[in-house]
């Protein structure tokens, strides 16, 4: 197998060259042992280039219109003069492991623009429903200029609370008139919550907006805010017609402001990197096991008892466990 131009990958990157990005890319996302290796040595060497983006997770169930939103955020932001990055997870076959959807197909416009880059990867098995290497694929991005990275999640699962992990705003887009049940939206997200915004405040639906403005305003002062510095505001905005979604984009300048002064940012993404590494090492740690030549043999017949009801789950783990003690 002849390997990627490690040389050439880096440079790249580094000078902003799209070819290069998705290249590189593609390398963070390979399962295979050398790609990761190299991976490694493309992170280790860029990371010095990176943590100045703003990072910004969207979250919402399907229906809310997270595509729209984010395509008609991105085109503003790029107007302005920024760099966008969109990293959006598709759900995956659980048969072929392949996407369902194609993000670009959903973001026609802002998928042309010189200074967008949007990257529809599949989740896979990953918990929550993120890509393993979604943080490396942010890493990526701000070494190649991007200053704007926007995390979309599939809105289902656990996928809120790993994407809140590793962004510095975490943006939960929902419905008016349509409930909590209804949307299935857990008390849990709204804990995560930075800020919270009613989409499709146009025509005929603004009032409802508005009246469901007022009722996640109250839900969220019950709510014991993640820092004294900041409470999370409700919005409202159609991104349809784009009233409101430059108001949204100013609560995170200032959200960004306010926890930079107080140092609260560096220290929530200190925490974040840990996370990251501790996260890397379960990740690697099961990988090893169970690759390990005696839990190879012996994994099979204990999975058939352990399903046939014959040995206890308890007991069966704990026997592959002790079967690395002779190492």
């Amino acid at each position: 197998m002849m390997l990627p131009d490690f040389d050439a990958i880096l440079h790249g990157v580094q000078n902003q060259e799209r070819r290069a990005l998705a290249k590189a890319i593609t390398l963070v996302e390979s399962q295979h042992p050398e790609h990761r290796r190299l991976a490694g040595r493309l992170i280790d060497h860029l990371l010095s280039t990176t943590g100045k983006a703003v990072r910004l997770g969207i979250t919402g169930v399907p229906g809310v219109g997270k595509s729209t939103f984010i395509e008609a955020l991105g085109m503003q932001l790029v107007e302005k003069g920024h760099k966008v990055a969109v990293l959006a997870v598709d759900p995956s076959s659980q048969r072929t492991g392949g996407s369902i959807m194609a993000d670009k197909t959903r973001m026609e416009r802002l998928s042309v623009q010189p200074n967008a880059f949007i990257r529809p990867s599949p989740a896979g098995r990953t918990l929550g429903g993120v890509g393993r290497m979604t943080r490396e694929t942010m890493l990526v991005c701000e070494a190649a200029g991007f200053d704007v990275i926007i995390v979309e999640t599939v809105g289902v699962g656990q996928s809120e609370t790993t994407v809140a992990s590793m962004v510095d705003f975490f943006l939960v887009l929902m419905l008016a008139g349509a409930g909590d049940q209804l949307q299935g939206i857990k008390k849990g997200v709204l804990e995560l919550a930075d800020a919270v915004v009613i989409n499709k405040a146009d025509g005929d639906n603004i009032a409802k907006a508005e009246k469901a403005r007022q009722e996640y305003e109250a839900a969220l002062h019950l709510l014991n805010p993640a820092t004294p510095t900041w409470s999370p505001p409700v919005r409202t905005c159609s991104a349809l017609t784009l009233r409101g979604v430059d108001a949204v984009w100013e609560v995170v300048c200032t959200y960004r402001e306010k926890l930079t002064a107080t140092g609260e940012l560096a220290e929530k993404r200190r925490g974040q990197a840990l996370d990251w590494m501790w996260a890397l090492v379960e990740e690697g740690l099961r990988d090893r096991f169970q690759r390990h030549s005696r839990v190879q043999a012996r994994l099979p017949e204990l999975g058939r008892d352990v399903a046939a009801g014959r040995a206890a789950a308890t007991r069966a783990a704990r026997e592959l466990l002790f079967l690395l003690d002779n190492d």
